[in-house]
């Protein structure tokens, strides 16, 4: 086993082709051709892959170490999932961090003084190429959600405060599913934060 660490490389693609291209909302997906370097005689094997522009997560932790949980339908799931806040990387330009401060007002209604990036990491790199960005967010005051307007899903979201070794306790006893709150909660609490 090489070091552990991750190490760009790009194998050889003979042909990309877009079966689906999302309609113009949030992904693409892409059919890939790809050969192994340094077999150029071996049939090139299909891969598909989802284009997404990457996400911002917000772990908001209050002063009384409680943690800001949205409570919303998803689809793909058929669940009422526990999440945190959380928005797509799809401003060109934009910052991961500024996309959390952005979607913490939004989704929350709360801005954060201190932000600390917890760790970036991909959701499945088999299939797709989202990338997330994990941020701390502390000393939360209440501003409210500006001219933002929630619609689908987001209007019937809600909004509540649940204490961190309670939030903990459903990740471990696996009441609570969502990838993105465990690892931002479990790695904001390996970092000792």
């Amino acid at each position: 086993m090489p070091e552990p660490t991750d190490v760009p490389q790009e194998w050889p693609v003979a042909d990309s082709s877009y079966p689906y291209d999302g309609g113009g909302w949030v992904v693409k997906l892409r059919r890939d051709a790809v050969r192994r370097p340094g077999h150029p005689d071996e049939e090139p094997f299909d891969r598909l892959v989802v284009e997404h522009p990457g996400a911002a997560v917000v772990l908001a932790v209050d002063e009384r170490d409680r943690v800001l949980c949205l409570s919303q339908y998803r689809h793909a799931v058929g669940q009422r999932l526990v999440q945190l806040p959380a928005g797509l990387l799809d401003v060109e330009g934009e910052e991961p961090v500024e996309v959390a401060r952005r979607e913490l007002v939004e989704e929350a209604g709360y801005e954060a003084a201190e932000w600390t990036h917890l760790i970036s990491a991909y959701s499945s790199p088999g299939i797709i190429g989202e990338i997330s960005h994990y941020f701390l967010a502390r000393g939360l005051t209440e501003v409210g959600r500006g001219d933002f307007e929630p619609e689908h899903e987001e209007a019937e979201m809600e909004i509540g405060w649940v204490p961190r070794t309670e939030l903990r306790a459903a990740v471990l006893d696996g009441r609570v599913h969502d990838a993105h709150l465990a690892l931002a909660l479990l790695t904001a609490e390996a970092r000792g934060q």
